[in-house]
């Protein structure tokens, strides 16, 4: 996703919409809003905004699990603690 901001500030459009498809298909959530604005401004086709989109999709699916929401549920119990330390 940096990379393809670095390219994006040099103007090179291509290869930013390249670097934000393939963070987007490993589940990067700043990648698809940028890559929705690129969409709107016409420099992404349907097609590719909606392929990204599922991939994207497809990425979060991927890390979801009983384990990982239960520490994450743990992570946030103890986080109060911590702050009142």
């Amino acid at each position: 996703f940096r990379l393809g901001c670095i390219v994006g500030a040099e103007e090179r459009i291509d290869r930013m919409v390249e670097h934000f498809i393939i963070a987007a298909n490993l589940g990067h959530d700043e990648s698809i809003q940028g890559l929705k604005l690129c969409y709107k401004e016409g420099k992404v086709s349907k097609e590719d905004f909606a392929s990204a989109l599922r991939g994207h999709q497809a990425a979060v699916n991927e890390t979801k699990s009983p384990q990982r929401e239960e520490a994450s549920k743990a992570w946030q119990r103890q986080k109060p603690r911590e702050q009142k330390k």
